[in-house]
């Protein structure tokens, strides 16, 4: 999927990017030739990916451990990546939570506050962080879904977190640019960790009718990820992009 893009010798930044879509992310921006740090909470996990990375790659790989929901925590991260590699090239806010709840009048201010700290508060800080140290056409990837223009009441809370999600890369993309851009990875189903909570038969029977008939391998989030993260987006900001296999164009 790297083919064409050489992203040798810039820091890219996966936060949540041990598993899933971010571990897909980490390592084809490594195959590209970035430097990679791969964030999140288990700084064990990204220890071991990071090596893992490099040992494959050649890459320079750093693991680093953060909390993205706890604004002091975010600061701490971003001070030992520059400590490491002296500057941010690419800056992907992929770490994501969705808690379930019974029912809105069940949902704790707990669940609540967790939900918007990890997928709204964190990439915020990240950001507003990360892009004033970025190098010219720096680029901010922000990984949404489609949950924040089809909301369900099982899914509300994080829903208007990533709706929010989409809000602020237009805002980012405004205060920053035209120095660094920022766009948006607006995801459908895909098949990671957490599908087996909802790829039922039902589902499956359900997806026939979409226009790809499916749901996503992690992989396929890739293509997206590196046109942002390259020079191939260089006139592309503020953009909310679905990769969902054409499950918004349904009417």
């Amino acid at each position: 999927m790297s083919v064409g893009i050489d992203l040798s010798g810039k820091v890219a930044v996966v936060t949540g990017g041990s598993r899933g879509l971010g571990l897909e992310m980490s390592r084809a921006l490594a195959d590209a030739g970035a430097n990679v740090v791969v964030a999140s909470r288990n700084a064990v996990t990204c220890h071991e990916v990071a090596r893992e990375i490099t040992e494959d790659t050649g890459v320079r790989a750093l693991g680093v451990g953060a909390h993205v929901g706890r604004w002091d925590g975010v600061e701490d991260a971003v001070t030992e990546i520059l400590d490491e590699f002296g500057r941010i090239d690419v800056l992907i806010n992929n770490a994501g939570i969705a808690p379930t709840y019974d029912s809105l009048e069940t949902a704790t201010e707990a669940l609540f506050d967790k939900t918007i700290d990890v997928n709204l508060k964190g990439p915020f800080r990240l950001s507003t962080l990360v892009a004033p140290r970025m190098p010219e056409g720096g680029s901010i990837v922000n990984v949404s879904s489609i949950a924040s223009v089809r909301p369900k009441t099982t899914d509300l809370i994080y829903a208007a977190a990533k709706s929010g999600l989409n809000v602020l890369t237009k805002g980012i993309a405004q205060a920053y640019g035209p120095r660094v851009r920022c766009n948006t990875i607006m995801a459908g189903p895909f098949l990671t960790e957490i599908s087996e909570v909802w790829y039922t038969d039902e589902w499956r029977e359900r997806a026939k009718s979409f226009p790809l008939g499916r749901a996503g391998r992690p992989d396929e989030i890739v293509g997206t990820a590196l046109y942002f993260a390259s020079d191939l987006s260089s006139f592309t900001t503020g953009t909310v992009l679905p990769v969902d296999g054409g499950r918004t164009a349904m009417t």
